[in-house]
């Protein structure tokens, strides 16, 4: 039977919870496997239209390099105050060296990141002028990792796992190829040996590889083009259809225990034990929407770690979201802004 929609009240209890579990976040280790990524940026202004094409000419004045990807999921873990160990795959390349660099400096375990002999380090260089984001350029492989490749990246995650306790494991798949099958059903294997609770971030080319998870986050793209939904742009109410009959088929190919589907300006809705919520999108003024599933998929995690009810979970996900918007690049949260939303929000009548 499908779950009907209902309403979930903020209470007093939900805002103590919530605040509870950023106050564990110190107890808490979580394990991130995924796409590690460098997010670069060519800062600089413009002054004039090229001559050779209608473009504009960027004079660029400053280069930054960041974690992005499933290390920018790792750093919002970390501005949350949890405990991280990252395992991935980088290149035998400059950005490789850059990134393991990075994650020793923001104090990210980085014992599970694998140097991938036949792939690049996956590069993102976005193009910057007057704080709006102009032009994204992409450099990597995104082919499934070869038989060794896996075989050494679940290698360093049981070493990982052995060497201290986790209390989640959290997968940030991008389809650039270090989640592999082989590599999500080993880590759901040991996830169950170790009754460590799964969240996912996913992507289409193994959407439907994580079956029984606790936590499955997709937005409504991967909704609906993982599971091959159809609808017209604008036709809300085919839209609305859509998204039940995608939470449906996620039940029942999937069955993950709980569904944190993500709607952009429409905010977040819950599936989790037959019964439905939707928390609407807060009023913002959005600068930037890059990175803000990273930062969802975080906080979620950790309030699932903490046990926190999901109409929470989902509640103050929503929120975290929405404030990364405020800030362009990508960016984690910041952790005493989320706590001022938290107890800024009101009580439900």
């Amino acid at each position: 039977m499908t779950p009907k929609q209902a309403k979930y009240p903020w209470t007093r209890t939900s805002r103590d919870s919530a605040l509870a579990a950023l106050d564990r976040a110190a107890q808490i280790r979580v394990l991130v496997v995924g796409d590690l990524m460098v997010d670069q940026y060519l800062i600089g202004r413009v002054d004039r239209i090229s001559p050779e094409a209608p473009v504009p000419v960027v004079s660029a004045t400053q280069r930054e390099r960041r974690l992005g990807g499933a290390a920018n999921v790792a750093l919002n873990l970390r501005a949350l105050g949890c405990a991280v160990t990252l395992a991935g795959l980088v290149g035998e390349d400059d950005h490789g060296r850059h990134l393991r660099a990075e994650l020793g400096e923001a104090g990210i375990g980085g014992d599970g990141v694998t140097v991938a002999h036949d792939r690049p380090t996956t590069l993102k260089t976005r193009v910057m002028s007057g704080g709006q984001h102009m032009l994204r350029v992409d450099e990597e492989v995104d082919q499934d990792v070869n038989d060794a490749g896996a075989k050494a990246l679940l290698q360093a995650i049981r070493d990982a796992l052995s060497a201290q306790p986790h209390q989640a494991i959290l997968l940030e798949d991008y389809d650039k190829g270090a989640l592999s099958n082989d590599v999500i059903d080993g880590i759901l294997s040991l996830a169950r040996e170790l009754d460590i609770p799964v969240s996912v971030d996913p992507k289409f080319r193994h959407f439907d590889r994580y079956r029984g998870v606790d936590l499955f986050k997709p937005n409504l793209k991967e909704l609906k083009e993982g599971l091959g939904l159809q609808w017209e742009p604008g036709d809300a109410a085919a839209r609305d259809a859509g998204i039940q009959d995608g939470l449906d088929l996620l039940d029942e190919r999937i069955q993950p225990k709980a569904t944190l589907l993500t709607l952009s300006e429409l905010g977040v809705r819950i599936r989790f034990d037959g019964q439905d919520a939707h928390h609407p999108a807060h009023p913002r003024e959005i600068l930037d929407v890059s990175g803000a599933g990273d930062t969802v998929i975080a906080v979620a995690t950790l309030m699932l770690a903490c046990q926190v009810a999901h109409p929470d979970l989902a509640a103050v996900a929503n929120l975290a979201g929405g404030l990364v918007c405020e800030t362009p690049g990508v960016v984690p949260i910041d952790l005493e802004a989320l706590r001022q939303e938290i107890l800024g929000l009101p009580f439900s009548a």
